[in-house]
């Protein structure tokens, strides 16, 4: 093995064992070092192939400045480090690491870790070009159809649209001499369903006369270079009049990213895409516009010389261009059981959409009653797995001294009671998915175990004397949030990092008030059919009523609250309908004030508490032990069995 690793730790017992740790597994160590400046005089004088990098080093800078260099660099690397605070752990996040390391570490993990970010960081690179590869013989193909102007840009728009996501689009000649207003656009209203809005249609829209929408094309600064804003900085370019303000006020567009061409004409013509997300554009879409570009210059010059035809105003996926694509899986227009077209949930489908067709582990977040399980079982069906059995465990509701059992079977004979061999549920899902519901109830030794099936993909029953080589997906689901839970050490941060590949956060129902009405029609048809009942709707009071509630509960809340209506209701409109607490907004509940703590866990957070306050001291006057009224062994030893380190006071 000739793979080189650097090792950026302060710490010189610690980075010396894993420094004889890969020399004996035949990795090449360039280096030890203890700063951020000492690691990038290395790396200038060779650059590895991996960097393990500790998260807190000597010196101003940590290990999170060193990683945002990393990955301009192109170089992968996993952190080293304990359980750390939620503000870290975001921070740390965000820089995109190609894997974690929790101290203490067993051999194994440190190298099984090393394979994976190597083989993630090498795919994510192939991914990315690949990509970019798969969208250019789309737009190649579909731009050089004969079609309308109109349509052609909207079936270029769809084809783009996985890649690079938006829910407003225009596309046109840009010059600083304009005297009009002449961008076509398409506006989002459903999974692939796009309104057309032309200059005229604006006008309608926002109530402007055309010479009015020409001063604002006059006012509009004009990019020459591809550029991306995140909701602050879009902010800042809608304080002053002009097309991208109004567009942003008119459909509530939060970010923006403008990719200019140079046609052969001479003329420049420029994509500009928004998105009603904050975040919905990074460096990355701008890399693969550079992809793009030469397809779409040559595509561009060639329509400009044809004249633009009528379009209609709505256009559906009727279009063969981008589904029947050889290189991609059709893309699926619906989505069973799940109802809406808030922006929101467009975005999940989407998600839904890019993620399915892979065996990618995929994490669901949301707050109980937003549909969990549905997503999961509509992964688990748009995937190629999708013959084979999809095993649903929700964690929460397994009792702790079975768990194990539950998931990886057991032996006869291997513990009292267990008189026959029983196949665990990742057996039962071998060669399909498994979802693994309430994943943030899982024990924490437990969670080791799980841990090492989605590194080693086997198991091992209990009472077993070998591994069992497994083939499954992984489909995680919590309401919790994980990363408060790694930071007060109940869940295990690799664990959490190897979950967290491809996140798919569902709204609350809440914010996606506009999918009510759809929401009470299907679940009005499904109750009449289950109580042969012909309810029709709801009265306009009764919807009023709907779309002025909170919903703490929920999809599932409103579900139980239209069954409930449909049987009550004589005639064939529902007038009225029984919200509790009406006229105060009730706010849900977090899982941390619903669930009810263990006596463990109300000690752990005690003695948490106790050492805060000492500023970590344990022994002498004024330590916790004092406080705490117990001796400092005992203290020691509490906190050893409660898994609480220093590293989780944040005292560094």
């Amino acid at each position: 093995m000739n793979q080189s690793v650097l090792i950026v730790e302060d710490q010189f017992i610690e980075a010396n064992d894993l420094r004889l740790m890969l020399q004996k597994a035949g990795y090449r160590v360039t280096g030890i070092a203890r700063s951020v400046p000492n690691a990038l005089e290395l790396i200038g004088q060779e650059k590895p192939d991996v960097v393990l990098l500790d998260i807190f080093l000597k010196g101003p800078l940590t290990g999170i400045d060193l990683a945002k260099q990393l990955k301009e660099d192109s170089i992968p690397f996993i952190y080293l480090s304990a359980n750390s605070t939620q503000d870290v752990l975001t921070a740390a996040k965000a820089t995109q690491p190609d894997g974690f390391l929790v101290k203490p570490f067993r051999e194994k993990d440190v190298l099984v870790t090393l394979e994976v970010a190597r083989y993630r960081h090498e795919h994510s690179l192939e991914a990315s070009f690949r990509r970019g590869t798969q969208l250019l013989k789309q737009l190649t193909k579909l731009l050089a159809d004969p079609i309308d102007w109109e349509q052609k840009l909207l079936h270029a728009g769809k084809a783009i649209q996985p890649f690079i996501p938006f829910d407003f689009m225009s596309a046109g000649l840009s010059a600083a001499d304009a005297t009009a207003y002449t961008d076509q656009g398409y506006l989002r209203i459903g999974f692939d369903e796009y309104q057309l809005v032309g200059p005229t249609e604006l006008m309608v829209m926002t109530n402007l006369k055309r010479h009015e929408l020409a001063a604002l094309q006059a006012k509009t600064a004009i990019e020459t270079e591809a550029i991306w804003y995140s909701e602050i900085e879009f902010k800042q370019v809608c304080r002053q009049p002009s097309i991208q303000k109004l567009i942003a006020d008119t459909f509530l567009m939060r970010s923006h990213l403008v990719l200019p061409l140079a046609v052969p004409t001479g003329e420049q013509f420029t994509f500009s895409f928004y998105s009603r997300r904050p975040d919905a554009y990074q460096e990355e879409h701008i890399t693969l516009f550079g992809q793009l570009k030469p397809v779409l210059t040559t595509a561009v010059g060639n329509l400009l010389n044809t004249s633009p035809k009528a379009a209609p105003s709505i256009l559906t996926s009727t279009s063969e261009y981008v589904s029947q694509s050889s290189d991609s899986p059709p893309i699926p227009t619906t989505f069973e059981g799940i109802v809406g077209n808030s922006h929101l949930l467009l975005t999940v489908f989407d998600h839904l959409s890019l993620v399915a067709p892979s065996d990618t582990s995929v994490l669901i977040l949301g707050e109980s009653g937003t549909g969990k399980e549905r997503i999961a079982a509509t992964i688990h069906q748009l995937s190629p797995r999708k013959r084979k059995p999809l095993i649903r465990v929700n964690c929460a509701t397994l009792p702790a001294n079975l768990i194990e059992s539950e998931l990886f079977g057991h032996e006869k004979g291997s513990f009292t009671g267990a008189t026959d061999k029983r196949i665990g549920r990742f057996e039962q899902a071998d060669g399909g998915s498994i979802f693994l519901d309430e994943i943030g109830e899982m024990p924490v030794e437990l969670q080791v175990k799980l841990l090492r099936v989605l590194q080693e993909k086997e198991i091992e029953r209990i009472g077993g004397q070998s591994s069992i080589k497994i083939n499954v997906r992984i489909i995680a689901a919590t309401n919790r949030n994980l990363e408060k839970e790694v930071a007060e050490g109940r869940f295990r941060l690799d664990l959490y990092y190897r979950l967290n590949v491809f996140p798919i956060a569902l709204p609350p129902l809440r914010d996606r008030k506009e999918d009510i009405p759809a929401l009470v029609q299907h679940f009005i048809g499904q109750y009449n059919q289950k109580t042969g009942k012909k309810i029709t709707g709801l009265s306009a009071h009764a919807l009023s009523s709907l779309l002025s509630y909170h919903w703490p509960g929920n999809i599932r809340e409103l579900e139980h609250l239209i069954e409930r209506s449909v049987l009550l209701t004589k005639g064939t409109l529902i007038e009225e309908v029984g919200l509790p607490n009406m006229g105060q907004p009730m706010l849900p509940k977090t899982s941390e004030e619903s669930r009810l703590k263990t006596i463990d866990e109300n000690e752990r957070d005690h003695i948490i508490a106790v050492l805060k306050k000492c500023n970590g001291r344990i022994w002498g006057a004024g330590g916790a032990a004092e406080v705490l009224n117990v001796p400092p062994t005992t203290l020691n030893s509490k906190m050893k069995k409660l898994g609480i380190r220093k590293e989780y006071l944040d005292l560094r």
